[in-house]
């Protein structure tokens, strides 16, 4: 089976620059120090350093329902180019990140969630969406469980 690593399509990621987050507030503007610890889901890559970024309360899902988190995500400031669908090693540094798998009404399947080790996450995925009852992953930081990418079946 082949999967897909998928960022903030272009469309929210514009959204969330220049209009209201989930929380109903405008983005904050910040500086990017180190250029690491600030991982842009549009682009997927580290917001280098010197360069603007936004943080914005983002909700990865498409309907409302007691599984439908809401966190931080950070966007370049400027318009940068969407990802493309393979393994975000430029975002996922750390050495073990949350994989989750959610059905298709976008509830947590209990039993798919666990922390992972950055090298096995490409197999964990492929091993959840293998299961019919898994429509899509969520991969989240280990530390802070902020959304980093969504996960489905090529």
């Amino acid at each position: 089976m082949t999967i897909r690593f998928l960022a903030i399509n272009s469309a929210t990621a514009w959204a969330l620059r220049t209009g209201l987050d989930a929380n109903g507030l405008s983005a904050e503007h910040a500086g990017s120090s180190s250029g690491t610890g600030t991982p842009c889901r549009h682009c997927l890559r580290q917001v280098p350093p010197g360069r603007p970024y936004l943080i914005a309360a983002h909700r990865p899902f498409s309907g409302l329902n007691p599984y439908t988190e809401t966190g931080p995500v950070f966007l370049c400031d400027d318009a940068c180019p969407m990802a493309g669908t393979e393994f975000p090693t430029d975002i996922l540094t750390a050495q073990t990140h949350i994989v989750r798998g959610y059905c298709s009404r976008e509830r947590i399947l209990y039993g798919t969630g666990g922390v992972i080790a950055t090298e096995h996450i490409t197999a964990r995925c492929t091993e959840l969406l293998a299961r019919p009852e898994v429509a899509f992953v969520h991969i989240r930081s280990a530390s802070n469980n902020c959304f980093l990418c969504r996960v489905e079946r090529a």
